[in-house]
């Protein structure tokens, strides 16, 4: 790992990515560009407020997939939990006519998500160089 890669944080030295997907509720086929883009500035937005960044958002009409890069004292459910919650609001209230075609009720993502933790090196690299380490003799 490049020494560039790394954040700093007070008193520690991070590089925590994360993938992220979202899916629409009941994979409704609804996400145009439009939604997608304005998606894509809000997730930026509100993660730059918890010092975290947007690194990459697609998708398609059902899903949406998030690149990110984070910060060690954000947990990662509340984290996600905000996102959803703020952006489902914002989302409808920016295309209600378009949403209302979808759902009749306030909702917009399903329930769950996919959240997998993503770094620079492979496992089988991580393990291979802590099986190099001298020991404790």
């Amino acid at each position: 790992m490049n020494k560039q890669a790394l954040n700093t944080l007070y008193h520690c030295v991070y590089n925590i990515h994360y993938h992220l997907v979202f899916v629409s509720k009941y994979r409704r086929l609804f996400i145009t560009p439009e939604v997608a883009s304005y998606l894509e500035s809000q997730y930026r937005r509100l993660l730059e407020t918890w010092n975290c960044e947007l690194l990459e958002c697609n998708g398609e009409s059902d899903h949406l997939h998030l690149l990110i890069s984070a910060n060690p004292k954000i947990q990662p459910s509340k984290m996600v939990n905000s996102l959803k919650t703020a952006t489902s609001r914002l989302v409808r209230k920016e295309f209600p006519e378009h949403l209302g075609q979808f759902y009749w009720k306030p909702v917009f993502y399903s329930r769950s998500y996919c959240l997998v933790s993503c770094g620079g090196a492979p496992l089988e690299i991580v393990k291979q160089y802590l099986d190099q380490q001298e020991g404790f003799e």
